[in-house]
């Protein structure tokens, strides 16, 4: 839960109102987290182990798995929850092409599209998500806050972030939705007065 509530890109990219909701409360819905402690996390790791296990046995079996995250709710902001999902197919012992497979091939065919999606194919919708890193190495690249690196010179710099985004042969300046994102946040703060602080703060 502190990681989650923590993550770097709330501070830019949460909204206020999306934030209050993530808060622990006695009426959001699906506040568990309320009065969460080590035993809960404790708890909440052993069912992840026991989930996870079950997910990458399912996958190792022929099962299909696809990707998907509930975006807006605990602690996931839009855009960024996702690749967070990624992150946990990994964690739980896929490899990173199969993680990739299940966020666009197997993703394609659970929706029935896979006509237009999901491979890069002559004759398919160029959908595609442009990285100037590799996600195989990194899924956190991934992240519109890109991930850490530490050159062989000893400087700390960010790596990938999607760059564009191609969508029904459109193509989007991903950085620039960034930062449009970070105004409407911006504005929304600069409204209200809000500045976001940890529960009980």
């Amino acid at each position: 839960m502190h990681r989650a509530r923590r993550a770097e890109w709330h501070e830019k990219y949460t909204l206020p109102s999306l934030w209050k909701f993530f808060e622990p409360s006695l009426q959001s819905h699906g506040s568990y987290w309320v009065n969460w402690g080590t035993e809960q996390e404790v708890e909440w790791k052993n069912n992840y182990r026991l989930w996870m296990s079950f997910i990458n046995e399912y996958k190792n079996r022929g099962g299909r798995v696809t990707a998907g995250s509930d975006n807006g709710f605990i602690y996931q902001t839009y855009g960024f929850g996702y690749i967070r999902e990624l992150e946990l197919l990994r964690e739980a012992g896929f490899h990173p092409l199969e993680v990739i497979r299940s966020a666009t091939l197997y993703g394609a065919q659970a929706l029935g599209v896979e006509k237009d999606l999901g491979t890069v194919e002559v004759g398919k919708l160029a959908d595609l998500a442009i990285v100037n890193a590799n996600p195989l190495k990194n899924i956190q690249v991934l992240y519109g806050t890109g991930a850490i690196e530490l050159t062989p010179e000893n400087k700390i710099i960010r790596t990938g972030g999607v760059q564009y985004t191609i969508k029904d042969g459109i193509v989007y300046d991903a950085k620039k939705l960034l930062a449009d994102v970070k105004a409407i946040v911006d504005a929304e703060k600069k409204k209200t007065g809000w500045e976001l602080k940890q529960p009980g703060n």
